[in-house]
């Protein structure tokens, strides 16, 4: 929500007069001076959606912000240019609205589509989220990186490294969602305060790494574009592709690391497939050359990457893992009921790489239990096992 400065105003008054914290509101406005501030100068004021209210007949400017339990102050401060004392019927004005519920409302088959219109939902309203494209996939989708916190602890998620496990970007969305919705109203999250850990870390999210593959699962071989008859020739000319996990060029992003390839290469296709093609050779595809890049370029303390399924959560690799990996994963298991799994057979994932390269903690964690894609009819319960490692990630 926009408000212009009057003199006298301050950003420290603004903090008092909305009750939102003076970290965020300054995050919102990294281009502006608070030492300097302009009048009519605008400011974004986060947590708040302004609502147009029409004069009725005896309506009164204290009556009106009574009502609303807000200060009076505030409607004069979105109202400027009206008479208090000469309002007409049928005037319209703004009244500030504090948003105090989650505004992601479906997460079900949630599509691309879906998150960008979200992801600028959520900008709108909590403009101290700071975001970032860091690359785009084969058919040109952006990848979104959002970032949280004004910390020097810098933590990474990501999500839907596979097409078919979309319900893990329902998953971080749900919780970024929750995550700025307690720090603008000051609600702790399982007893937690957020604002802590948000002035403390600075959390990188990718919510979905695999954005073609994502729509080509939810919406048939019509999401492929151009790439349609190549997708309904390596399926087999089926149109059900709910067993997708590669991207739009059949290709599994999660093998695509420079982390024992050739091992994994030498007993997985050899050729495009729904899953487990490692591509000709690392980093072939753009989506993981952003994932790639997006490491190389930031100083994460750990990574996690999100995938289902199975409840375990796999922290080794070829005994390159720090000591305190084994001290996070504990925490891990303890606050989502997970089984730490410190190697298995597999590899070129992108937690490997990161391991191997960085020397830095990092996770595969496999969400919820059953057949991929999980029903949706699990989400609740999946997203309540993760709510403690998302948390855990933002205070160890």
């Amino acid at each position: 929500m926009e408000v212009f400065i009057r003199p006298n105003d301050s950003l420290w008054y603004y903090s008092q007069l909305f009750d939102i914290p003076l970290i965020l509101i300054k995050q919102s406005n990294p281009q502006v001076n608070a030492n300097q501030l302009l009048v009519g100068q605008s400011i974004k004021m986060p947590g708040y959606t302004p609502i147009k209210h029409q004069i009725k007949k005896n309506d009164l400017i204290w009556k009106i912000a009574m009502e609303n339990n807000i200060p009076i102050d505030l409607l004069f401060l979105m109202n400027q240019s009206i008479d208090p004392a000469n309002l007409q019927i049928g005037q319209t004005i703004v009244i500030p609205q504090r948003v105090n519920s989650l505004i992601i409302s479906d997460f079900d088959n949630y599509t691309f589509d879906k998150m960008i219109g979200d992801i600028n939902n959520l900008l709108t309203i909590y403009p101290f989220i700071s975001r970032q494209n860091i690359g785009n996939s084969v058919m040109g989708k952006v990848l979104v990186e959002l970032q949280i916190g004004n910390g020097g602890k810098q933590v990474h998620i990501n999500g839907s490294f596979h097409a078919n496990e979309w319900i893990t970007t329902s998953t971080i969305m749900r919780f970024v969602n929750e995550y700025v919705l307690s720090l603008t109203n000051e609600r702790p999250i399982r007893g937690i305060n957020m604002l802590p850990l948000y002035n403390d870390s600075l959390l990188s999210i990718v919510p979905m790494v695999n954005p073609d593959g994502v729509n080509l699962v939810l919406n048939g071989s019509s999401a492929a574009g151009e790439h349609q008859q190549e997708v309904l020739d390596i399926n087999k000319q089926n149109e059900d592709f709910s067993n997708w996990k590669a991207n739009i060029s059949g290709v599994d992003l999660n093998n695509q690391y420079s982390a024992l390839w050739e091992l994994e290469a030498e007993r997985k296709p050899v050729s495009p497939q729904p899953r487990d093609y490692p591509g000709p050779y690392p980093l072939s595809d753009p989506e993981a050359i952003a994932m790639a890049n997006l490491v190389r370029e930031r100083n994460f303390l750990r990574l996690n990457a999100f995938h289902t399924q199975g409840e375990v959560i796999y922290w080794g690799f070829e005994g390159l893992e720090p000591a305190v990996s084994e001290d996070i994963v504990n925490e891990y298991a303890r606050v989502s009921g997970y089984q730490p799994v410190r190697y298995i057979d597999n590899y070129a994932g992108y937690k490997d790489w990161f391991i191997q390269d960085f020397r830095r903690p990092g996770f595969t964690i496999e969400l919820g239990s059953g057949v991929n894609p999980l029903p949706f009819a699990l989400f609740e319960e999946i997203y309540q096992e993760s709510l403690g490692i998302l948390l855990a990630n933002l205070y160890l």
